[in-house]
């Protein structure tokens, strides 16, 4: 029987792992999130061109699952093809590859300074873009630190009378060895830490390499099931791109399970230690991989059209028919559960909103006049919630009700109807612009579209940020997101004024585009602002809110 402080120990240093792998992903989305989805959008060229950008993503945010979850969303939106979503997929299964080799060497010398640096830019500096780097550079010392205390933790089952018995019974059934960690990779999330522990094991020599090849060759089948089952509720061309990511890796590695199994595969070549083969290892089968499959994209394309074909009456996925309404109803209810019920369906609102501006700068950029529409249509089914949770909150308010749910239902209804006034600016200016652009052809300046972009991306972080406080009710999260008014209010007033130093240089494409240009700021300023008033009433009642901006007169 194992300890308990020894199992503590290592779920321990397992969870720490997890979650630096994902603050160093998310802290690279909140920072260059923007610049990121360019970058994909851009490289249209060729299938060559497209995995070697999926691969340059996937370093960047540890995480070749981001990069499938992204180009799924791209596919939806017309802007990519299904080969080159999985193109792009392939090169990022090599990222993450890389990501595996370069955190395999012996940093943990650099923890200290890491920790030191990142701690310091995350702390002391309040730019968006400083702390997020900073959290990134936190993420990768707390990587190193897990991985380190991986190590330690194992260091006592070397001496385990049960661990023989176990590792012999995986090198008897390689196939289990390869299902066991393909299910490990999925159950986490991230190839990239199932991998790292794996490697991390093997260097304790508690993983000898007749296990741990099949191992890693599951642990790549497992990555490929997570970006598989993260799209599974978006539209058809959006579900085939993972899925012929899928159908190649797992094709290869059981190919690769089974070429284990009849040859003896000479691993003195990949390195001098069994850690550093297994890494040498994972990262040939991908680059592999990518070098056999790219050119088999487009068959493999028709083939998974032919395995999620379209249905003959697809439901529309704007339809609200689909998704069952979170308002609850009934004589019997209390006001407290209702008022609940209202604030689920309030959140349900919310995210509708969010998807319709989620695509809102990829329309602007390349949408045609069918895609612009499909968005736009998911107004009505904002208008019909918003309608929905407004008569409920009355229907509630005929009851009995304490003056705090009285507060509590107002407070509801008018971020409902702020919502409601979001999905209009999107509809009826955000859209229209998008659609003028595209009958046009008109083309922004680098300039221009890199500061639209930057906006976007900064008031979709705070559409998210606005549904925390709205489920939270958490104060420090209300002054970060009333304070971002006043940040955005800035970096409005600055692109204006850069709009208009650019026209007065006579750039050709800010003159064409300047109605374009100064329309979409003002929209979005005026989007993050209705999102800001979620906060108005958790920091008023705390007392930390001013009445008024005005100074006092002398």
């Amino acid at each position: 029987m194992l300890p308990v402080a020894f199992l503590m120990h290592l779920a321990g240093a397992i969870m720490l792992l997890l979650w630096a792998v994902r603050m160093v992903r998310t802290g690279v989305e909140r920072a260059h999130g923007t610049r990121l989805k360019s970058a994909l959008r851009d490289a249209r060229g060729g299938n060559m061109q497209m995995a070697a950008a999926g691969t340059i993503l996937a370093i960047v945010l540890q995480s070749s699952t981001a990069v499938g979850v992204l180009a799924a969303g791209f596919a939806t939106s017309g802007i990519l093809t299904v080969s080159s979503g999985i193109a792009a997929l392939l090169g990022a299964d090599l990222g993450s590859a890389l990501v595996v080799k370069i955190l395999s060497f012996n940093l943990s010398g650099l923890i200290p300074i890491l920790l030191l640096v990142g701690a310091t830019m995350f702390l002391k500096f309040e730019a968006r873009t400083v702390r997020q780097s900073g959290r990134i550079v936190l993420g990768i010392a707390f990587i190193l630190l897990s991985l380190k205390m991986v190590g330690e933790a194992t260091e006592p089952l070397r001496d385990s009378a049960a661990l023989p018995g176990l590792i012999g019974y995986l090198k008897g059934d390689p196939l289990t060895a390869f299902v066991v960690a393909a299910v490990i990779a999925w159950v986490v999330h991230s190839s990239v830490a199932t991998v790292l522990l794996f490697v991390t094991f093997a260097a304790s020599d508690l993983l000898p390499l007749e296990v741990a090849l099949p191992m890693v060759l599951g642990a790549n089948v497992g990555g490929g099931v997570i970006a598989v089952w993260l799209t599974r509720g978006m539209e058809i061309e959006a579900r085939r791109i993972p899925l012929g990511n899928l159908i190649f890796r797992g094709t290869a590695a059981l190919l690769g399970l089974a070429a284990l199994q009849v040859i003896d595969v000479p691993m003195g070549y990949l390195g001098g230690t069994e850690a550093v083969q297994l890494v040498n290892f994972h990262l040939a089968f991908n680059l592999a991989l990518v070098l056999i499959a790219i050119p088999l994209v487009r068959p493999m394309e028709r083939l998974t059209a032919v395995l999620l074909p379209v249905p003959v009456a697809e439901i529309d996925p704007v339809a609200t028919d689909a998704i069952a309404s979170m308002l609850q109803r009934g004589p019997a209810l209390l006001p407290s559960v209702a008022l609940a019920s209202a604030k689920r369906e309030l959140l349900r609102m919310g995210e509708t909103v969010c998807a319709m501006y989620r695509p809102v700068m990829e329309l602007m950029d390349g949408g045609n006049l069918e895609q612009i529409e499909r968005v736009r249509k998911i107004d009505d089914q904002v208008n019909r919630m918003h309608t929905d949770i407004k008569l409920f909150i009355a229907e509630v308010n005929r009851g009995k009700l304490s003056d705090r749910e009285i507060r509590q239902g107002v407070e509801l209804t008018d971020f409902s109807i702020n919502l409601e006034h979001i999905g209009d600016i999107i509809a009826k200016s955000l859209l229209a612009l998008a659609k003028e652009r595209s009958q046009t052809n008109l083309h922004f300046s680098p300039e221009g579209w890199a500061e639209m972009c930057n906006l976007h991306a900064r008031v979709e972080t705070n559409f998210q940020l606005a549904l925390n406080v709205l489920v939270s009710g958490d104060t420090e999260s209300a002054r970060e997101l009333v304070k971002e008014k006043e940040t955005m209010r800035q970096l409005e007033r600055d692109s204006h004024d850069r709009h208009l130093a650019r026209l007065r240089e006579g750039h050709s494409d800010s003159i064409n585009t300047s109605n374009i240009h100064l329309e979409t700021v003002r929209a979005l300023k005026e989007i993050n602002s209705l999102l800001v008033t979620v906060a108005y009433p958790i920091l008023t009642e705390s007392g930390q809110l001013l009445q008024s901006r005005l100074a006092q007169p002398a």
